[in-house]
C-alpha cells in the first residue's frame, strides 16, 4: 500500500431535509451551466476512536470506507477556516490499519482505537458543471447510522454541497455562491443542518 495520502480540502454546507422533500432548482446559481444525472452510491463506513473521545476532542475524524469514487481510509483533520483537511488511502488488505494511517493518527493518539459508529448510505450525487469544469457536487443522503457504544439506531435524510475544482477561489465568490445555494435549498423545503456531521448525529450529538 502506497503511504502517500491522498489530499483534498473538503469545503461544504449541509443541510437537513424531509424524506419527501424534493431535490432544489440549481436555475439560479452563478457560474453553473449544467447538471449532470444523479450517480447512484451504495457507501458503508465504519468510524474509530479511543475509548475516551480522543480524536473527537480534537477534531478528527477517522473511518474506513467502502463504495463510491472514494472508498479506502480517511482522516477528517480539525477545521481550518471554511474548510478542512481530508487524507485518504486505499483500503489494502483486511480491516486492519495500514500502518501509513496508524502513524498519521499518532498525531492525535497513540491509544488502542475501536469501532465507534456505522455509517450506511443510499446517495445520490449530482456535479453542477459551468464553463470551467466541475464547480460543486450536491449530494442527497439516506443515512441509516448505528451507534455501536449503544446498539442504538438512527435515521435520517440529509443533504451536502461541497466545492470543486472550477469553484470560486476567493471568499467573496465562495460567500455569494453559498447563499445562491441555500436560497434554492430553503425553497425546496430544506434548512440549516443541526448537526455538525453525520457522525455526531449517529452519535446523538
Amino acid at each position: 500500500m502506497t503511504t502517500e495520502p491522498s489530499r483534498t480540502v473538503e469545503v461544504e454546507r449541509k443541510y437537513d431535509v424531509d424524506i419527501e422533500t424534493p431535490l432544489p432548482n440549481w436555475g439560479a446559481i452563478p457560474g453553473v451551466d449544467d447538471v449532470s444525472a444523479g450517480e447512484a452510491r451504495a457507501l458503508d463506513a465504519r468510524y474509530f476512536d479511543t475509548a475516551d473521545g480522543s480524536l473527537a476532542r480534537a477534531g478528527v475524524a477517522l473511518r474506513r470506507r467502502t463504495g463510491g469514487p472514494d472508498e479506502g481510509w480517511h482522516i477528517k483533520g480539525p477545521r481550518q477556516g471554511d474548510g478542512r483537511l481530508e487524507l485518504g488511502w486505499p483500503l489494502g488488505e483486511g480491516d486492519d490499519f495500514p500502518e501509513a494511517v496508524a502513524s498519521t493518527v499518532a498525531e492525535w493518539t497513540t491509544e488502542p482505537l475501536s469501532p465507534l459508529a456505522r455509517i450506511e448510505n443510499d446517495r445520490t450525487a449530482y456535479l453542477l458543471i459551468g464553463q470551467g469544469g466541475v464547480v460543486a457536487e450536491f449530494v442527497d443522503d439516506r443515512v441509516r447510522a448505528t451507534d455501536l457504544r449503544h446498539d442504538e439506531q438512527r435515521e435520517w435524510r440529509e443533504w451536502e454541497m461541497e466545492l470543486g475544482p472550477a469553484a470560486p477561489a476567493d471568499d467573496a465568490g465562495r460567500a455569494v455562491f453559498f447563499a445562491a445555494v441555500e436560497n434554492a435549498v430553503k425553497a425546496a423545503g430544506g434548512r440549516d443542518s443541526a448537526s455538525g456531521s453525520k457522525l455526531a448525529r449517529a452519535l446523538g450529538f
